[in-house]
């Protein structure tokens, strides 16, 4: 019989990783704060709940997809939250991208109450988590995991245990830290070479065919050329996430002079209103700086 899961957070991510759970055949509780989203699982065969504290109570995992680690730390340890609904062997899968200090630290408070935890946080976007090819990165205990993979593999394709607590969350600054620098390197080739005259189209098709290649440029270099920005990752999101990568760099005394610097620029574009645009909007602010427009001439 497969394990029962309550899903919290239907996002951009959290929706379609919920509904590749419910065809895999997990038995399916969501709880969402926007009621059109949970009558559309309603209607395709899952259970709703009413709070964090009910859908502890009827699962045997509990997957959390939230935007930061404020909310995390309600949706589990506040009123109503999945603590007080607990019981022995419930599983919590926190899979946002939040603090790994945080995490370490609800992990020890879920085990107060006799509640495991595994930090696994993704990447992949939208579109992995609509194909089910997400990258998972997952800290905690070895023996969790492992019981924990078929649930992972109902949402992704690269699944790795990377150590204990928090070790998901730190793996997941460091994905962060070359998605963003690799957004910002990509955004100054076709600023540069379009104000010098070439079709930025052209561009993305010599970059993808050599050795700046990227799975970045294959998924949004189209999109950046054509100025769709429609949100697959948030800027105000990714800007959250520098955070996390920096404030962790302090605790370790790690120096990250570009990345903190990149993290400026989407500071920059949150304040122009660009934060729900596309993490790869990032372009606009090179375009800023050159008051250039790439493919404008």
């Amino acid at each position: 019989m497969p394990e029962t899961i309550g899903f919290i957070g239907l996002g951009i991510m959290g929706q379609p990783m919920a509904h590749n759970l419910r065809k895999a055949g997990f038995p399916l509780i969501v709880h969402n704060r926007h009621p059109e989203v949970t009558e559309q699982f309603i209607a395709a065969g899952a259970q709703a709940a009413k709070s964090a504290r009910e859908i502890a109570a009827a699962s045997d995992i509990v997957i959390t997809m939230l935007p930061d680690t404020a909310v995390v730390e309600q949706v589990l340890s506040g009123p109503d939250g999945v603590i007080e609904g607990a019981h022995d062997g419930l599983i919590v899968i926190d899979m946002s991208t939040i603090s790994p200090v945080a995490t370490r630290a609800l992990a020890a408070l879920l085990a107060q109450h006799n509640v495991s935890m595994l930090d696994a946080p993704v990447s992949g976007g939208d579109k992995g988590a609509i194909d089910g090819t997400l990258s998972i990165m997952v800290g905690g205990q070895k023996e969790t995991f492992t019981r924990c993979l078929p649930v992972f593999q109902a949402m992704g394709t690269t699944i790795v245990h990377v150590g204990d607590h928090g070790a998901g969350q730190t793996v997941k600054a460091c994905n962060q830290i070359v998605v963003a620098l690799i957004f910002e390197a990509i955004s100054e080739a076709l600023v540069l070479g379009s104000k010098a005259g070439v079709d930025p189209a052209r561009i993305i098709q010599v970059l993808g065919g050599g050795l700046a290649a990227s799975r970045i440029l294959e998924l949004r270099g189209a999109t950046m050329v054509a100025h769709n920005f429609a949100p697959g990752g948030r800027i105000r999101f990714h800007h959250k996430d520098l955070g996390i990568v920096l404030e962790t760099a302090r605790t370790y005394g790690v120096s990250l002079p570009v990345t903190a610097l990149v993290d400026q620029m989407f500071a920059s574009l949150e304040l122009r209103g660009r934060g729900d645009l596309d993490h790869s909007a990032l372009l606009t602010y090179l375009e800023d700086l050159s008051s250039h427009r790439i493919g404008s001439g």
